[in-house]
């Protein structure tokens, strides 16, 4: 079955007078804070290697992983990493095709059969330098990556199309994903979002059934950071026009809504069980996002896709309520057309690299990022 999602039709009608707004990267990358610093400066960013698919002709990238033969996963998207436990890392993705799966210049995106609404990877390489390595996927009996958070594939947008994870964290020695269930791709129309729960490391999974979230939340799509224990929960509404907003609760706390806490920057307070309450950290348009803390510059670091410009950002801050750093250019749909969905890596937060997975929609596939950073502190 041929399905061909409208979330990326802005990618094909893109006039390119908004090419002409896109900065280098050593213009958003120099932006300064209040206080006179400059957080996080970019220094270079580059394509290191394919994570999924087989390459397109005439790609020279390092290909690490040979996900058709090995999974049946020819096409797929996002590729949220979290650490589940010390040296072992998830990397959920979204809607995938199989090995008959053809990149098709003419209509980008999915296509091809064995259809799952999202599938789940493993890895324990400790050197994104030459790439990630996947180790194993989630498997049916006949060894083809299953599918982990239903999805009724019902196209007519009118009821159950598909579930797409947003995010990821382990939690009280559990492991969940953040998913929304989606109606109608035209206009991101969602039926609601949740979590799901695995207790045995990832190999089964069942819904938690009192987390849920409305089609008009706050914290449709979503982010997660475990610190200090507390699990931090970034979110805007589903697609990617909404500002973003953050909510905590303790670890076991993670399936008792009603005692998650969201900030609210006026009154500089964490009201209790009221997502109503929460305002935005900063303003501007955020798709897919990732959110973590830097142990080495000890700071927050968000990276999203902001549609509008037709870039990947980043913005740093040195508490998560902020102030945060204006958006900082990572990659620009002029050097990587139809561009989304970054995901950094946790190996990333010891050092001065940040290794991120980044989805290009005509290729259809993921790839692994890499960007030199440097914190500067003080203007000179």
């Amino acid at each position: 079955m041929k399905v061909m999602r409208k979330r990326h039709i802005i990618f094909q009608l893109l006039p390119s007078l908004l090419l002409l707004f896109v900065c280098q990267n050593n213009c958003l990358s120099q932006s300064v804070s209040k206080d006179g610093s400059r957080g996080i400066v970019i220094k270079k960013v580059e394509q290191k290697s394919r994570v999924t698919g087989t390459p397109m002709e005439g790609e020279t990238l390092f290909n690490p992983n040979n996900t058709p033969q090995s999974y049946d996963v020819g096409g797929t998207d996002l590729g949220i990493i979290w650490e589940m436990k010390k040296g072992k890392y998830g990397i959920f993705f979204g809607d995938t095709y199989g090995s008959d799966f053809k990149p098709n210049p003419q209509m980008p995106g999915p296509n091809g059969g064995n259809w799952r609404c999202n599938v789940l990877a493993f890895s324990y390489d400790q050197n994104l330098e030459d790439g990630m390595t996947i180790s194993n996927m989630t498997v049916n009996e006949n060894g083809k990556a299953r599918e982990i958070v239903y999805g009724a594939k019902d196209i007519s947008g009118e009821g159950d199309w598909t579930s797409i994870p947003t995010a990821a964290v382990r939690a009280n020695g559990a492991d969940y994903v953040h998913y929304f269930n989606m109606k109608k791709w035209d206009g991101w129309i969602t039926n609601y979002s949740g979590i799901y729960k695995s207790i045995d490391d990832g190999q089964t999974w069942t819904k938690c059934k009192n987390i849920y979230f409305g089609s008009n939340s706050n914290f449709g799509q979503a982010g997660y950071f475990k610190k200090d224990d507390y699990v931090y929960m970034v979110g805007t509404e589903t697609g990617r026009k909404s500002s973003p907003r953050v909510a905590r609760f303790r670890e076991t706390d993670i399936e008792n809504q009603t005692k998650y806490e969201y900030w609210n920057k006026d009154l500089r307070k964490w009201f209790k069980g009221d997502e109503s309450k929460a305002t935005n950290l900063f303003d501007d348009a955020v798709g897919e996002l990732s959110i973590v803390f830097h142990n080495k510059y000890k700071r927050w670091i968000m990276t999203y896709l902001n549609e509008e410009r037709y870039e990947i950002n980043l913005r740093d801050a040195a508490e998560i309520t902020g102030e945060w750093s204006e958006p900082k250019l990572l990659a620009t749909g002029k050097e990587y057309p139809q561009l989304y969905g970054p995901y950094i890596h946790p190996l990333s937060l010891n050092g001065d690299n940040l290794y991120f997975h980044m989805s290009l929609w005509l290729p259809y596939n993921v790839f692994m990022m890499k960007a030199e950073l440097v914190v500067e502190t003080k203007l000179d």
